[in-house]
């Protein structure tokens, strides 16, 4: 994608578990480029997250993700 000059926004939609991990992702809006979808998606499938609580407890609730790709010149 970089050698393509390919740059966009994903947005992904992600199911949080109550332990932060990423159930399932959805690719809300691409970027127009399936490389980047991909990279955005495999990126987001190893990260960590902060889940939702409920009064005290930890809950599982869909989280929106924007990645911006760009180049530096």
């Amino acid at each position: 994608a970089k050698h393509r000059g390919e740059e966009g926004i994903v947005t992904l939609k992600v199911l949080v578990t109550a332990e932060g991990a990423p159930a399932r992702i959805e690719i809300e809006s691409s970027s127009g480029s399936r490389l980047l979808d991909a990279a955005a998606t495999e990126a987001v499938r190893g990260w960590r997250f902060q889940p939702a609580r409920r009064g005290n407890q930890n809950i599982e609730d869909w989280a929106r993700v924007p990645l911006r790709f760009r180049l530096d010149s």
